[in-house]
């Protein structure tokens, strides 16, 4: 028997102005699941919105405190961010990647939802007839709603049935010969899948980036946490998988949100390759009445219109937890390990009751625990499957919102608590009674 009755849930919908479930959004999926956590006081399982479930990284919060106490707070921040977060970026990076980058071409941006919006915006004007962006997807539903903003077309396609490189080299070829593409974008771990883009997959899309002159845009908001790997030692391998050593068509995007759990202070940092960064595009130029540099665009004519500069005193914490994470005084995989237990207790408890994960190979490898992982039920669209579950009180967002072309959800794990793994038990069983 259902949790919640359809009646109720219809109701909480036209209360938030929820007009189909079935292809909610992370936000109205959770407007939903507290109106009827707030209407029934039943507490529901959230697996919608991907918030951290750390406290704040200290060290972040203590350096925050002692900038403002110095009175950064009275000063404009420079369009280009602090120097310190310029130089620890390009630190970082260094040691975490093995990939040189200078700090002029470190931009920290508010968020990466801000580095995708720009990059976005300099990559589609910066060549004339090259104006499209390629979803290597599933992906961030939000970055697709941001060229709705922008007017820039996008074409897609699910990663699902073209892993390994010649089944991918095959497939992006495909869209790149049309000569339309300007950027490539795709998260690593991604989000929502937590599938990990290969080596040999990443070495294709750099080399077929650079012989169609499309900019990669790596979202690597879940940084080094691809569990299953021993990431995450400053200066020694193995170092993650990037597409930054197989091209100079870069751009790759770091967070602070989940690594360092600090995603109330919304900073991120756009990392452009040094070959990218300096390279005239008169397009640009001509548009902006600017040098035509696309770094020095992206930054003062393009992001500088959006938020004036990032906060500086979050930029001071974020510099001082990217250079203490290559001390080895912060360790941010152990910090963030028990996403992958959570998950994988998580996924334990739901395919013990007929659920499937839907993305579950890694070309040759089991895909790994962590931040999310997809679900299927046999018989059940994402869709159907998403809006079920609400009535057991599970609140998840349907794969097709992501480009997904596969029937299932995505789980996310930062929202369980110990004491709610009893009642998904129960709920999950109670799930599988009624659908048997």
């Amino acid at each position: 028997m259902r949790l919640f009755e359809k009646e109720l849930v219809d109701e909480v919908c036209t209360e938030n102005h929820v007009a189909d479930l079935s292809r909610a959004t992370i936000g109205e999926t959770l407007l939903v699941a507290e109106g009827l956590e707030k209407r029934t006081g039943i507490p529901f399982i959230r697996m919608d919105q991907g918030s951290p479930a750390f406290a704040p990284n200290r060290y972040g919060i203590e350096a925050e405190k002692r900038a403002l106490d110095r009175g950064v707070g009275s000063q404009y921040p420079p369009a280009g961010g602090v120097p310190e977060l310029k130089e620890a970026a390009s630190r970082f990076v260094k040691a975490f990647i093995d990939i040189d980058i200078a700090p002029s071409g470190c931009i920290p941006t508010t968020g990466s939802v801000q580095a995708s919006f720009g990059a976005f915006a300099a990559c589609t004007q910066r060549i004339p007839g090259k104006d499209k962006v390629l979803f290597i997807d599933p992906g961030f539903p939000i970055q697709k709603s941001q060229l709705a903003v922008l007017g820039i077309g996008w074409r897609s396609f699910d990663i699902y049935s073209y892993r390994g490189a010649e089944p991918l080299r095959a497939r992006l070829e495909e869209e790149l010969a049309a000569g339309d593409i300007a950027a490539v974008i795709y998260s690593n771990p991604n989000n929502p899948a937590w599938i990990c883009l290969t080596e040999e997959e990443l070495r294709v899309i750099g080399e077929l980036a650079s012989r169609y002159d499309a900019v990669v845009l790596e979202d690597l908001a879940y940084f080094c946490m691809d569990y299953r790997h021993k990431l995450g030692k400053p200066y020694q391998a193995p170092y993650i998988p990037t597409v930054a050593r197989y091209t100079d068509n870069y751009i790759l995007m770091l967070s602070a949100s989940k690594i360092f759990s600090y995603a109330g202070q919304r900073i991120a940092l756009c990392c452009i390759s040094d070959a990218l960064y300096g390279k005239y595009y008169p397009a640009l130029a001509q548009r902006y009445g600017d040098a035509g540099v696309f770094g020095s665009t992206l930054t003062a004519s393009i992001l500088y219109m959006m938020t004036s500069g990032c906060t500086s005193s979050t930029q001071y914490a974020y510099a001082q937890m990217l250079n203490l994470s290559c001390e080895g005084v912060i360790d941010f995989i152990e910090d963030t390990r028990d996403y992958e237990r959570r998950a994988r207790r998580m996924k334990e408890i739901f395919c013990r009751h007929g659920f499937n994960v839907v993305y579950d190979r890694d070309v040759d490898e089991k895909v790994g625990d962590g931040f999310f992982f997809s679900l299927g039920y046999k018989g059940m669209s994402g869709a159907e499957l998403a809006v079920e579950l609400v009535y057991y009180g599970v609140s998840c967002i349907s794969l097709a919102t992501t480009g997904s072309g596969q029937g299932g959800v995505r789980a996310c794990t930062s929202r369980m608590r110990e004491e709610l793994y009893p009642e998904l038990e129960k709920r999950m069983a109670q799930f599988e009674q009624d659908h048997c």
